[in-house]
């Protein structure tokens, strides 16, 4: 057993969007009620305080010995201001206080979205901090709202700050290390990673999600960066239904020769849950999670001395978004890495098992 740090603040729970509640600007208040006439059910803002709650409740009912929980930190405007432009920052933090529409991928702010969000990044950096410190080889960032879909100059998806690529900026930029691995396993593509990092050559950002159309829709295999960066982006689309195998296939046979290639000084995962067969995009299992992340900790050990940084992305499925966090975690904390199996095998077997003395002849 080893510790393992996970960093939570009460402020991301401020985050609150209402759909009830009257939003600014009107034009695109209007176009969204308007989509949201026709659904054929009510719709409720997805990303809501009930993630986090549901983490913190099931590790409350099931510990990990080794985890320990710390508090987090606001983001500056100056670490902000590392992968988003001051007008975007003038723009959302003008938002504090109010109920606003982002854009039409139903983005929203309630009164305490900005602090929140501020929050969610601070504390990402505090993580990444820890493990610089050497206080801990690894540390969970456990933050909302998600942050890899929010590009330079804009908010979307549920997220407002990328949190990911803020704390990698702060690595390279305040903590010494020249070179970051991004590791994004969320279902759906992290543009807005890719974006701030598309042409910088000391991030090298790996992506396996469910190919486009899925939302976001970016993500293509040939999107590899561009100048000195061409090359540091990768991407493996996948097919609805890919799981377990296909994850671990991809960071064998791709990841792995990529980071050896690399050589990082530190790797951050951007670790969203909804791969999960319960969120309908993917099938990933508890398992594979765990397994996963046994292979990011044996690769962080062959590269930068086992510095490892999670910070949570998406997960929509309060059941699978819970479970699978603390299978992430119990690993981290030391316990036996699991190896999945492929879905429904052992239950044939047992299946098998019962039957067999029914169908033997002499």
């Amino acid at each position: 057993m080893h510790n393992v740090i996970a960093f939570y603040d009460d402020r991301v729970l401020a985050h609150e969007p209402n759909i009830e509640a009257d939003f600014l600007p009107e034009r695109i208040d209007k176009r969204i009620r308007h989509l949201l006439a026709g659904l054929p059910g009510p719709w409720k803002y997805p990303e809501h305080p009930g993630r986090l709650t549901a983490i913190q409740q099931l590790l409350e009912r099931a510990p990990i010995e080794g985890l320990k929980i710390e508090g987090g930190k606001a983001a500056t405007h100056e670490q902000l201001a590392r992968v988003h432009t001051t007008s975007y920052l003038s723009d959302i933090f003008s938002l504090r206080g109010k109920n606003a529409w982002l854009d039409v991928d139903t983005t929203a702010v309630s009164p305490g979205s900005i602090d929140a969000a501020e929050v969610a990044a601070g504390t990402a950096i505090a993580a990444v901090e820890a493990v610089m410190e050497k206080r801990t080889k690894s540390a969970f960032a456990l933050v909302r709202p998600p942050g890899h879909h929010a590009e330079p100059v804009r908010a979307r998806g549920f997220c407002l700050f990328n949190n990911v690529a803020v704390a990698a900026a702060h690595a390279r930029s305040a903590l010494g290390c020249e070179r970051v691995l991004i590791v994004d396993w969320d279902a759906h593509h992290g543009n807005g990673t890719q974006d701030i990092f598309w042409a910088e050559p000391d991030v090298m950002f790996f992506d396996i999600h469910r190919a486009a159309p899925f939302y976001p829709g970016s993500g293509h295999l040939e999107e590899v960066g561009a100048g000195l960066g061409e090359g540091t982006t990768i991407n493996v689309p996948l097919p609805a239904g890919a799981g377990d195998e296909a994850y671990l296939k991809a960071f064998r046979d791709i990841l792995a020769p990529a980071a050896a290639w690399f050589k990082p000084d530190i790797i951050l995962v951007s670790a969203g849950f909804d791969p999960h067969w319960h969120d309908l995009a993917l099938n990933v299992s508890y398992a594979g999670f765990g397994a996963l992340t046994g292979f990011m900790q044996q690769l962080a050990e062959q590269h930068c001395d086992g510095r490892l940084v999670f910070v949570l992305e998406g997960g929509y499925n309060l059941e699978s978004l819970a479970n699978g966090t603390r299978a992430v975690l119990a690993v981290l904390a030391g316990n036996t890495v699991p190896v999945p199996d492929t879905c429904g095998i052992a239950e044939v077997q047992a299946a098998a098992d019962f039957h067999r003395t029914a169908f033997q002849t002499e």
